[in-house]
């Protein structure tokens, strides 16, 4: 899976066989906030999850600590506790 960092938009991106497939993001204070998932019409979770670890492990690899703002985010902090690592210091999920 290749992901294009679109800082533009301000955006991760895919494309995927059915169209694109988006994370959006804000940078503020070395803290990545998740803002919004688009996933247009495709509704493949497999692909959904591992996006979302690739662009958490992104996050990881720039050293910024990962603030959840959408349901889909904050459900995946919830069912994966082995990321709680990458939320900032009193941000409990």
């Amino acid at each position: 899976m290749e992901i294009k960092d679109n800082e533009l938009l301000r955006q991760f991106e895919i494309i995927t066989s059915t169209g694109l497939v988006a994370i959006e993001y804000s940078i503020q204070e070395r803290k990545l906030f998740l803002t919004k998932f688009c996933s247009n019409k495709n509704e493949d979770e497999v692909l959904h999850l591992e996006f979302i670890i690739q662009v958490l492990q992104i996050a990881e690899d720039r050293k910024l600590k990962v603030v959840p703002t959408h349901a889909k985010f904050i459900s995946f902090f919830r069912k994966n506790r082995k990321y709680r690592s990458l939320l900032p210091p009193g941000l409990m999920i």
